[in-house]
Protein backbone atom coordinates (compact mmCIF):
# COMPACT_ATOMS: atom_id res chain seq x y z
CA UNK A 1 0.00 0.00 0.00
CA UNK A 2 1.19 3.53 -0.69
CA UNK A 3 2.25 5.92 1.77
CA UNK A 4 -0.85 8.17 0.13
CA UNK A 5 -3.59 5.30 0.22
CA UNK A 6 -2.29 4.60 3.77
CA UNK A 7 -3.01 7.91 5.14
CA UNK A 8 -6.37 8.31 3.24
CA UNK A 9 -7.43 5.02 4.81
CA UNK A 10 -6.73 6.15 8.63
CA UNK A 11 -8.31 9.06 7.55
CA UNK A 12 -11.94 7.57 6.88
CA UNK A 13 -11.70 4.95 9.67
CA UNK A 14 -11.27 8.55 12.24
CA UNK A 15 -14.00 10.28 10.17
CA UNK A 16 -15.87 7.09 10.65
CA UNK A 17 -15.20 6.71 14.29
CA UNK A 18 -16.22 10.36 15.00
CA UNK A 19 -19.46 10.00 13.43
CA UNK A 20 -20.17 7.11 15.34
CA UNK A 21 -18.93 8.76 18.34
CA UNK A 22 -21.66 12.04 17.71
CA UNK A 23 -24.45 9.56 17.53
CA UNK A 24 -23.82 8.10 20.57
CA UNK A 25 -23.73 11.53 22.25
CA UNK A 26 -26.88 12.90 20.45
CA UNK A 27 -28.32 9.87 21.28
CA UNK A 28 -27.38 10.53 25.22
CA UNK A 29 -27.99 13.87 25.16
CA UNK A 30 -31.66 13.44 23.91
CA UNK A 31 -32.76 10.74 26.29
CA UNK A 32 -31.53 13.27 29.21
CA UNK A 33 -33.58 16.27 27.91
CA UNK A 34 -36.49 13.82 27.24
CA UNK A 35 -36.50 12.62 31.22
CA UNK A 36 -39.01 14.34 33.01
CA UNK A 37 -37.75 15.80 36.61
CA UNK A 38 -39.89 13.91 39.55
CA UNK A 39 -43.19 14.81 40.29
CA UNK A 40 -43.41 16.43 37.15
CA UNK A 41 -47.32 15.58 37.14
CA UNK A 42 -48.42 17.49 40.23
CA UNK A 43 -47.74 20.70 39.02
CA UNK A 44 -44.95 22.02 41.48
CA UNK A 45 -43.72 24.84 42.73
CA UNK A 46 -40.15 23.62 41.93
CA UNK A 47 -39.28 21.03 39.70
CA UNK A 48 -38.18 17.64 42.39
CA UNK A 49 -39.46 19.04 45.80
CA UNK A 50 -42.21 19.32 47.81
CA UNK A 51 -43.11 22.78 49.38
CA UNK A 52 -44.71 22.66 53.10
CA UNK A 53 -45.96 25.76 54.30
CA UNK A 54 -46.13 25.56 58.34
CA UNK A 55 -46.89 27.76 61.20
CA UNK A 56 -43.11 27.22 63.38
CA UNK A 57 -42.91 26.53 65.82
CA UNK A 58 -45.69 24.41 67.21
CA UNK A 59 -43.83 21.38 69.18
CA UNK A 60 -44.02 18.12 68.65
CA UNK A 61 -45.92 19.00 65.01
CA UNK A 62 -43.19 21.65 63.90
CA UNK A 63 -39.76 22.27 65.11
CA UNK A 64 -36.82 24.48 64.77
CA UNK A 65 -33.98 21.43 63.63
CA UNK A 66 -30.79 22.66 62.54
CA UNK A 67 -29.85 19.30 62.20
CA UNK A 68 -32.29 18.22 59.55
CA UNK A 69 -32.10 18.71 55.97
CA UNK A 70 -34.73 21.09 55.48
CA UNK A 71 -34.15 22.85 58.73
CA UNK A 72 -37.19 21.42 60.37
CA UNK A 73 -38.31 18.36 61.96
CA UNK A 74 -41.43 17.22 64.24
CA UNK A 75 -44.49 14.70 63.67
CA UNK A 76 -45.55 16.49 60.64
CA UNK A 77 -42.59 17.50 58.94
CA UNK A 78 -40.62 13.81 59.58
CA UNK A 79 -44.25 12.44 58.33
CA UNK A 80 -44.40 14.88 55.27
CA UNK A 81 -40.66 13.76 54.54
CA UNK A 82 -41.39 10.67 54.57
CA UNK A 83 -44.26 11.05 52.03
CA UNK A 84 -42.22 12.72 49.60
CA UNK A 85 -39.50 10.13 49.89
CA UNK A 86 -42.37 8.10 48.60
CA UNK A 87 -43.00 10.52 45.77
CA UNK A 88 -39.30 10.83 44.83
CA UNK A 89 -39.22 14.39 46.10
CA UNK A 90 -37.14 16.24 48.28
CA UNK A 91 -38.85 18.25 50.84
CA UNK A 92 -38.65 22.25 51.50
CA UNK A 93 -40.15 24.15 54.22
CA UNK A 94 -41.36 27.88 54.56
CA UNK A 95 -42.47 28.90 57.97
CA UNK A 96 -45.45 31.05 57.52
CA UNK A 97 -48.22 32.85 59.69
CA UNK A 98 -51.53 29.95 60.49
CA UNK A 99 -54.23 32.17 59.61
CA UNK A 100 -53.21 33.09 55.95
CA UNK A 101 -52.53 29.39 55.77
CA UNK A 102 -55.76 27.79 57.00
CA UNK A 103 -57.76 30.78 55.17
CA UNK A 104 -56.05 29.37 52.09
CA UNK A 105 -54.61 32.84 51.00
CA UNK A 106 -51.21 31.38 50.75
CA UNK A 107 -51.73 27.98 49.15
CA UNK A 108 -53.62 29.65 46.21
CA UNK A 109 -50.68 31.81 45.68
CA UNK A 110 -48.63 29.00 44.41
CA UNK A 111 -45.63 29.54 47.18
CA UNK A 112 -46.12 25.96 48.32
CA UNK A 113 -47.61 22.95 47.02
CA UNK A 114 -48.70 21.56 50.69
CA UNK A 115 -49.90 23.45 54.40
CA UNK A 116 -48.56 21.29 56.94
CA UNK A 117 -49.41 22.88 60.80
CA UNK A 118 -51.61 20.29 62.84
CA UNK A 119 -54.89 21.81 60.97
CA UNK A 120 -57.64 20.40 61.89
CA UNK A 121 -60.07 19.35 59.43
CA UNK A 122 -63.08 21.42 59.22
CA UNK A 123 -66.45 22.14 56.69
CA UNK A 124 -65.53 26.07 57.35
CA UNK A 125 -62.08 25.56 55.93
CA UNK A 126 -62.87 22.91 53.41
CA UNK A 127 -64.85 25.52 51.61
CA UNK A 128 -61.22 27.30 50.61
CA UNK A 129 -59.40 23.88 50.97
CA UNK A 130 -58.80 19.94 50.17
CA UNK A 131 -57.69 18.22 52.51
CA UNK A 132 -55.86 15.02 52.54
CA UNK A 133 -56.98 11.79 54.31
CA UNK A 134 -57.10 12.48 57.99
CA UNK A 135 -53.53 11.27 59.61
CA UNK A 136 -53.86 11.79 63.26
CA UNK A 137 -56.89 12.65 65.94
CA UNK A 138 -57.50 16.12 67.15
CA UNK A 139 -58.12 16.71 71.08
CA UNK A 140 -57.84 19.67 72.78
CA UNK A 141 -56.62 20.28 76.11
CA UNK A 142 -56.46 23.13 79.20
CA UNK A 143 -52.70 24.24 80.42
CA UNK A 144 -52.61 25.73 83.89
CA UNK A 145 -50.27 26.71 86.51
CA UNK A 146 -50.07 23.79 88.92
CA UNK A 147 -50.46 26.54 91.71
CA UNK A 148 -53.40 28.37 89.97
CA UNK A 149 -56.37 26.15 91.58
CA UNK A 150 -57.86 26.37 88.01
CA UNK A 151 -58.93 22.38 87.62
CA UNK A 152 -61.49 22.35 84.62
CA UNK A 153 -62.93 24.73 82.08
CA UNK A 154 -65.38 25.50 84.77
CA UNK A 155 -63.08 27.59 86.56
CA UNK A 156 -62.07 29.54 84.31
CA UNK A 157 -64.70 32.70 84.82
CA UNK A 158 -62.88 35.75 84.87
CA UNK A 159 -59.54 34.47 84.40
CA UNK A 160 -57.38 34.83 80.84
CA UNK A 161 -57.28 31.97 78.68
CA UNK A 162 -54.55 32.42 75.80
CA UNK A 163 -55.87 30.70 72.18
CA UNK A 164 -54.84 30.23 68.70
CA UNK A 165 -56.38 32.51 66.78
CA UNK A 166 -58.48 30.80 64.00
CA UNK A 167 -57.68 27.30 65.55
CA UNK A 168 -60.24 25.19 66.87
CA UNK A 169 -58.85 25.75 70.42
CA UNK A 170 -60.33 29.22 70.18
CA UNK A 171 -63.89 27.85 68.43
CA UNK A 172 -63.86 25.30 71.44
CA UNK A 173 -62.60 27.95 74.34
CA UNK A 174 -65.68 30.60 72.67
CA UNK A 175 -67.98 27.81 73.26
CA UNK A 176 -67.73 26.21 76.61
CA UNK A 177 -65.35 28.50 78.53
CA UNK A 178 -67.90 31.13 79.64
CA UNK A 179 -66.73 33.97 81.56
CA UNK A 180 -62.88 33.72 80.40
CA UNK A 181 -61.39 36.40 78.76
CA UNK A 182 -59.66 35.15 75.60
CA UNK A 183 -56.60 36.43 74.42
CA UNK A 184 -55.54 35.47 70.76
CA UNK A 185 -52.02 34.75 70.02
CA UNK A 186 -50.42 34.11 66.43
CA UNK A 187 -49.03 30.54 67.58
CA UNK A 188 -47.74 28.81 70.13
CA UNK A 189 -44.38 30.58 69.78
CA UNK A 190 -45.99 33.52 71.66
CA UNK A 191 -48.82 31.73 73.68
CA UNK A 192 -46.13 29.98 75.61
CA UNK A 193 -44.16 32.98 76.57
CA UNK A 194 -47.18 34.76 77.48
CA UNK A 195 -48.26 31.98 79.95
CA UNK A 196 -44.50 31.64 81.73
CA UNK A 197 -44.57 35.55 82.16
CA UNK A 198 -47.98 35.44 84.11
CA UNK A 199 -49.65 37.29 81.25
CA UNK A 200 -52.36 34.59 80.82
CA UNK A 201 -53.91 31.96 83.31
CA UNK A 202 -54.30 29.03 80.76
CA UNK A 203 -53.94 27.66 77.44
CA UNK A 204 -56.49 26.10 75.42
CA UNK A 205 -54.90 24.50 72.23
CA UNK A 206 -53.83 20.97 70.90
CA UNK A 207 -53.23 18.52 74.03
CA UNK A 208 -49.87 17.19 72.05
CA UNK A 209 -48.41 20.98 72.12
CA UNK A 210 -49.58 21.47 75.55
CA UNK A 211 -48.46 17.92 76.69
CA UNK A 212 -44.54 19.06 75.60
CA UNK A 213 -44.95 22.05 78.01
CA UNK A 214 -46.00 20.05 80.82
CA UNK A 215 -43.25 17.44 80.24
CA UNK A 216 -40.71 20.06 79.46
CA UNK A 217 -41.59 22.16 83.04
CA UNK A 218 -43.18 20.80 86.25
CA UNK A 219 -44.87 23.92 87.39
CA UNK A 220 -47.11 23.18 84.59
CA UNK A 221 -49.65 20.73 84.12
CA UNK A 222 -52.89 19.78 81.62
CA UNK A 223 -55.88 19.35 83.74
CA UNK A 224 -58.43 18.74 81.24
CA UNK A 225 -58.79 17.10 77.61
CA UNK A 226 -61.43 17.43 74.99
CA UNK A 227 -61.96 15.26 72.52
CA UNK A 228 -63.77 17.58 69.06
CA UNK A 229 -64.57 14.40 66.67
CA UNK A 230 -62.13 15.95 64.65
CA UNK A 231 -58.86 15.00 63.12
CA UNK A 232 -56.17 16.93 61.05
CA UNK A 233 -55.36 16.75 57.56
CA UNK A 234 -52.61 18.11 54.97
CA UNK A 235 -53.89 21.40 53.05
CA UNK A 236 -54.01 21.84 49.26
CA UNK A 237 -55.41 25.24 47.01
CA UNK A 238 -58.58 24.38 46.38
CA UNK A 239 -59.02 22.42 43.10
CA UNK A 240 -55.86 23.05 42.07
CA UNK A 241 -53.47 19.77 43.34
CA UNK A 242 -55.95 16.97 42.79
CA UNK A 243 -53.14 14.55 41.80
CA UNK A 244 -50.92 15.83 44.22
CA UNK A 245 -53.22 15.20 47.02
CA UNK A 246 -53.91 11.26 45.87
CA UNK A 247 -50.38 10.57 45.63
CA UNK A 248 -50.21 12.04 49.43
CA UNK A 249 -53.14 9.70 50.08
CA UNK A 250 -51.57 6.90 48.76
CA UNK A 251 -48.36 7.42 49.76
CA UNK A 252 -49.62 7.80 53.46
CA UNK A 253 -51.75 4.74 53.11
CA UNK A 254 -48.45 3.11 52.61
CA UNK A 255 -47.24 4.92 55.51
CA UNK A 256 -49.61 3.23 57.62
CA UNK A 257 -49.27 -0.57 56.35
CA UNK A 258 -45.41 -0.61 56.52
CA UNK A 259 -44.85 0.53 60.00
CA UNK A 260 -43.44 3.92 59.17
CA UNK A 261 -46.27 5.87 60.39
CA UNK A 262 -46.79 4.47 63.86
CA UNK A 263 -42.57 4.70 64.49
CA UNK A 264 -42.99 8.19 64.00
CA UNK A 265 -46.13 8.56 65.86
CA UNK A 266 -44.56 6.72 68.93
CA UNK A 267 -41.59 9.15 68.54
CA UNK A 268 -43.58 12.30 68.82
CA UNK A 269 -47.24 11.44 69.95
CA UNK A 270 -46.97 8.73 72.05
CA UNK A 271 -47.70 9.48 75.89
CA UNK A 272 -44.18 9.03 77.24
Amino acid sequence: MTRRNLIAGLALVATATLALAGCATGSSDAGSSDAPAAGEEYGLAEAGTLAVCSDVPYPPFEIEDTSSESGYSGFDIDLLTAIAEKLDLKISVQDVAFDPLQSGTILVSGQCDIGASAMTITEERKANIDFSDPYVDSLQSLLVRTDSGIESIDDLDGKNVGVQQGTTGESYATENAKGAQLVQYGGDGELWPAMQAGQIDAILQDQPVNYVHEQENADYKIVETYPTDESYGFAFAKGEKDELREAVNKALKELQDDGTYQEIYDEYLAAK
